[in-house]
């Protein structure tokens, strides 16, 4: 049987993290939600299995995050397993894109896992385990155009995990990335609704187009994306990894 854990996802109100949650919620992990949107992370936990905690934080503020973890440790002990999720995507050319979008991409993209990730550690390595997932891209590992800044955030997060990794690696602590494609999710359609703007394309065929971008022809869903982590938690000899989510889009 598994050990119950203590589990902080953050970005848990809806896509990736709600079914990280609910994952890691079904096999036996008590959850702490964190999101900004503090009804949506009521509506996440009314749907969980097991115990669930709600913290809305938002994890751009450096005093927020560490009240999420204080908040976590005051009714449940230290966080043993963090799954890093909460993030943005904005669509604009280099040229185009403007100091706050910068800015704003990196500080919730790249700067608050980095904050997460410092302020967990220190207790999964005194405890010897620990698990961090951070959900990043397969844009980690590439580029594409118009998303400069969310590219840049991607590969800097990856970074972060890969240097980490080593850091813990002989600790009982891991640091992996899972890496999806297009999801399906609000945040994906966030960017149907601006190829459909850009390009005069109706939603239905802008839908269409990025779901072919992935080789087996469709978005990947969100359940996929949390298998993957459950298996970065489960499994003590991944470390410092990009998973790849994406139906062969980027191959290993």
């Amino acid at each position: 049987m598994t050990q119950t854990r203590v589990a902080l996802v953050t970005g848990a109100g809806k896509g990736i993290g709600r079914a990280v949650a609910a994952s890691l919620s079904a096999h036996g992990h008590r959850v702490a939600l964190a999101s900004r949107n503090k009804a949506d992370l009521e509506e996440v936990a009314s749907t969980l299995d097991g115990p669930s905690l709600v913290v809305p934080t938002d994890v751009t503020d450096q005093h927020q995050v560490e009240a999420m973890f204080a908040a976590v440790e005051g009714e449940w002990g230290p966080v043993e397993i963090l799954v890093a999720n909460a993030g943005m995507s904005a669509a604009a050319s280099v040229v185009d894109t403007s100091d706050e979008l910068w800015q704003q991409t990196l500080d919730l993209n790249l700067t608050a896992p980095f904050r997460c990730l410092r302020r967990a550690l220190p207790s999964m390595t005194d405890a010897g385990w620990g698990r961090v997932v951070v959900i990043a891209s397969v844009v980690a590992k590439r580029g594409e155009p118009m998303v400069s800044a969310y590219a840049a955030s991607k590969h800097g997060v990856l970074g972060l995990v890969r240097s980490a990794s080593r850091e813990v690696a002989a600790s009982g602590v891991t640091v992996n990335a899972v890496c999806p494609a297009y999801v399906d999710t609000p945040m994906t359609d966030l960017s149907v609704d601006g190829i459909a703007r850009r390009t005069g394309r109706s939603h239905d065929e802008a839908r269409d187009l990025l779901a072919r971008r992935q080789p087996h022809r469709r978005l990947v869903s969100v359940d996929e994306v949390a298998s993957a982590v459950l298996f970065c938690v489960d499994n003590a000899s991944v470390n410092g990894q990009g998973i790849n989510v994406d139906g062969g889009a980027q191959q290993s």
